[in-house]
């Protein structure tokens, strides 16, 4: 059994019954960057298992990108060296 982190929600399937026979879905944790100004122009992250997701703040709905979570430490972590 996988644990599940405090920060996801979970919800009902909109195709569960009645009955209790339902399906819950995990929905992601999204947080704001901590370098993100009061306007708003911010980018939004969420871990999910194995994957690290990505969106524009202003534009939630829009596309989300999708890194593996070991390219996306990678890439934090060359950023916070400086390297980037």
């Amino acid at each position: 059994m996988s644990r599940v982190s405090k920060q996801q929600a979970w919800r009902k399937s909109s195709y569960s019954g009645v009955n209790e026979n339902c399906v819950e879905v995990s929905l992601p944790h999204w947080r704001r960057s901590s370098h993100s100004g009061v306007n708003n122009n911010c980018v939004e992250v969420a871990n999910l298992p194995g994957t690290t997701a990505l969106r524009d703040s202003k534009h939630p709905d829009a596309a989300v990108l999708a890194f593996p979570s070991t390219e996306w430490e990678a890439f934090v972590r060359s950023v916070r060296a400086g390297q980037l």
